[in-house]
């Protein structure tokens, strides 16, 4: 299932690792002037619709809902991301379930922005391959970190080498997604070296839009 963009409306996708900077590089393209369209945000809005909780817990039961009865994403994270072959055919439901569903959202979103005649917006999203979102994009950038700062940058959110090898090996490979992109990031090093290389690209952006990179 795709996202269909508007026609004159430049859509960049952002790739990279588990804890690349991605929303960091999404997050300056905002302050540039691009709206954001965050498939973790809608994706966390799907996880409260109820059909999506009945759907949920008739599958895991009630362990997996907090004390309100949403649904609790870390005790699923740890369904899903077990890094075993039963584990990913319930990553497999996970996805059928709520892939659709956040297509939807983000679609709407879209719409909405094509009303109000914004001219770039940014799709931010980990599963953006696997779904074939990426071939709806005009420019695709890939933001390059090494993997020792990605696992700190993980831990600090309270995840674990083995949660972070799980979550990583539930997308495509680095290298898939390097060579899918058009426009290189390095943050490797300090933010404002990270700021200073988005800030170039969207500078040539405009210009560049009459060329399509990844239709």
């Amino acid at each position: 299932m795709e996202l269909t963009p508007p026609n004159n409306m430049i859509l960049i996708g952002v790739l990279g690792g588990v804890a690349s900077g991605k929303s960091e590089v999404s997050n300056r393209l905002r302050a540039l002037g691009a709206e954001v369209l965050e498939a973790d945000q809608a994706g966390h809005a799907v996880l409260r619709e109820l059909e999506v909780r009945r759907a949920v817990r008739h599958r895991w039961g009630e362990r997996v809902l907090d004390a309100a009865g949403e649904i609790d994403r870390r005790k699923v994270a740890e369904i899903v991301f077990a890094g075993t072959p039963e584990s990913d055919v319930e990553l497999k439901f996970l996805e059928q379930l709520t892939h659709p569903r956040i297509r939807q959202r983000l679609e709407a979103q879209l719409a909405e922005w094509h009303r109000a005649g914004v001219q770039a917006a940014v799709l931010d999203a980990p599963v953006m391959l696997k779904a074939g979102w990426d071939r709806l994009c005009q420019r695709m950038i890939f933001v390059d970190t090494p993997r020792l700062v990605r696992l700190a940058r993980a831990r600090q959110r309270g995840w674990t080498e083995t949660d972070f090898a799980a979550r990583e090996a539930a997308q495509e490979p680095l290298e898939t997604k390097r060579t899918r992109a058009d426009t290189m990031i390095d943050n490797s090093t300090t933010r404002d070296r990270l700021y200073a290389q988005v800030d170039r690209f969207w500078r040539g952006l405009f210009s560049d839009a009459a060329q399509p990179h990844c239709r």
